[in-house]
């Protein structure tokens, strides 16, 4: 070939896979492969957590004023519920007549007792001032009675602080007592002081429980396509457990206070001590919080008897005895009658719930423990040899 010379190919075969495309070291980084899809769903995934996240956060945060009241609606709706649609038949299946009669019924229920309790209060301050200032200037009698020495274990020890109060009076105690006394003044002037916010989360509750009423039924269905949506059919059948567990709860705490209160305020009544419509209310917050109508009745029966008032003191003993024992079968058989759950949770989620959360953890915890526990029973159900782990 003309023109071509030893070294002019010598030169084209150097250059020829210099200058080709594929050998150049450059292009592996010009040229960087796609990323792959599941990095790119690894990116989405994380952004649109992060967004639901602050969504969640931020709606949370705009209603947490009204989170109380709602919780309440729910838990007054979810164990009303069936007693709301009988008076719907009732009354020719008109949703708003139902509506009416049970926003009313939650009225006279929840509102009007802790507004009379607290106008009793009111009325009766003076009584119970001068109920202190007796207190203070009381004196004991110079010798105990013959009884008290012979009381088995701490008779001597009774009369032994008797002569000591007696000799010194009430104001050693008073002094000693000072500091707990004043903590409970100021608790009792504080809520006094928030009885005002107390009544508007009362009626702020009432609406959004006749809201409640009103679209019940689609509340319902979104609850449950929410749990089957989370965790299929066992999503369901959790939300529906929890309202059965709310229902529960509610039968066997409100009712069961209910009953307790009532039967101490005829007792009291019926004894002729003092500020009983009071007492019973304070029974009742007790019997709520789990602790029982014996510090009301414990009380009212000593000072009976410290009265002179052998009689009524007897009488009023038996009836409180009647009235505790109400609790250690009452309550376990409402409870159970509709979720079946050991007693010992129900009782844990109660009692458990209320120190967490306060009054609504009476209502949560039972909630929580009920679903988790049946959650755990299907799961351990679903081994296909459970008879290998053993």
């Amino acid at each position: 070939m003309r023109g071509e010379t030893p070294f002019s190919q010598d030169l084209t075969q150097v250059q020829g896979p210099l200058s080709a495309p594929a050998a150049r070291p450059q292009d592996d980084f010009v040229k960087l492969p796609p990323a792959p899809a599941a990095q790119r769903d690894l990116v989405r995934t994380v952004l649109a957590v992060l967004f639901i996240g602050g969504m969640i956060a931020t709606s949370f945060w705009i209603l947490w004023p009204f989170l109380p009241a709602t919780i309440w609606a729910t838990t007054l709706v979810v164990a009303t519920w069936p007693v709301m649609l009988r008076v719907q038949r009732r009354l020719w299946n008109r949703r708003p007549l139902a509506v009416a009669v049970m926003t009313l019924a939650l009225l006279l229920v929840f509102v009007a007792p802790f507004w009379l309790a607290v106008a009793t209060i009111a009325q009766n301050f003076d009584t119970l001032m001068g109920w202190g200032h007796a207190i203070v200037a009381f004196r004991l009698p110079a010798t105990p009675p013959d009884w008290l020495a012979k009381l088995p274990l701490f008779g001597s020890q009774i009369v032994l602080l008797w002569r000591r109060v007696e000799a010194s009076g009430i104001d050693e105690i008073a002094a000693k007592a000072a500091p707990y006394a004043g903590g409970a003044a100021g608790w009792f002037v504080g809520a006094l002081s928030g009885f005002s916010i107390t009544i508007v989360q009362l009626l702020l509750t009432l609406v959004i429980a006749a809201i409640l009423y009103a679209g019940g039924d689609r509340a319902e269905l979104m609850a449950e396509r929410f749990g089957h949506r989370l965790a299929g059919v066992r999503g369901r059948e959790s939300v529906r457990l929890a309202g059965q567990a709310i229902r529960s709860v509610a039968l066997g705490v409100v009712v069961t206070a209910l009953v307790q209160s009532i039967m101490t305020g005829v007792g009291l009544a019926a004894a002729g001590v003092p500020l009983a419509t009071v007492l019973t209310a304070v029974t009742f917050m007790l019997c709520i919080a789990q602790i029982g109508p014996g510090l009301v009745l414990i009380p009212a029966v000593v000072w009976l008897y410290w009265s002179g008032q052998a009689g009524w003191g007897t009488a009023l003993l038996v009836w409180s005895l009647a009235v505790l024992s109400i609790d250690n079968f009452v309550r376990p058989l409402l409870m159970r009658k509709s979720v079946h759950l050991p007693l010992v949770l129900l009782l844990a989620g109660v009692i458990g719930g209320l120190i967490a959360f306060g009054l609504v953890g009476v209502f949560l915890g039972p909630v929580v423990l009920a679903v988790a526990y049946t959650l755990l029973q299907a799961w351990l159900e679903e081994d296909p040899n459970p008879d290998e782990a053993l």
